[in-house]
């Protein structure tokens, strides 16, 4: 069996350890002794406690977890006909224009007579913007594919054809009426 170094190191130490209780008043001069090396008191202050200090912690990690879930939340930019080429913006904002002159025009035509032929067209309208925005996708995973392209315009021109569409229809309606009251009167 091996033998420990430790505890050979305190057999032969044994004989050496001072076991015995110092005499009275060791304390204080011991004390005196320290106050003659050093004349320099040293004050230890109560620790004071910063209570904000827990709350501004709290305060960085729910800015930190919501900066992070916003980062991690935000999808990639769809592109659009106005970041394929200069031609192509000019185009779209052309076709945005005419498709809110052609919705305002609608809009003033609002009848009870109208109502459904305009809330079918609004439906229809929905459609198109669906299929827009999934050609925007298409546009991005494609890089600029000229099918792409071409199709998107084509939606534009669709939107503008059913509002204009609506508004011959409303416009037939109004001088169907007309006729038919210029028909009773006459009679």
């Amino acid at each position: 069996m091996k033998k420990d170094p430790i505890n050979e190191l305190f057999k032969t130490l044994d004989d050496s350890f001072d076991i015995e209780t110092p005499i009275s008043g060791h304390e204080q001069r011991f004390l005196d002794k320290l106050k003659q090396q050093s004349n320099t008191v040293v004050y230890s202050q109560p620790k004071t406690t910063n209570y904000w200090k827990p709350f501004l912690a709290v305060a960085a990690s729910i800015v930190l977890c919501f900066s992070i879930f916003t980062v991690m939340q935000q999808e990639p930019e769809l592109m659009d006909l106005a970041s394929v080429s200069p031609e192509l913006s000019q185009t779209q904002s052309f076709f945005t224009t005419a498709i809110a002159q052609e919705l305002a025009s609608l809009e003033s035509q609002r009848s009870p007579e109208t109502e459904t032929m305009i809330d079918d067209a609004m439906k229809q309208l929905s459609i198109l913007e669906k299929e827009y925005e999934k050609l925007k996708i298409n546009l991005n995973e494609s890089g600029n594919d000229k099918r792409v392209v071409y199709a998107m315009i084509s939606n534009f021109q669709n939107r503008i054809e059913v509002l204009k569409t609506v508004l011959e229809h409303i416009e037939d309606v109004k001088n169907f009426k007309l006729n038919q009251n210029e028909n009773t009167n006459t009679i």
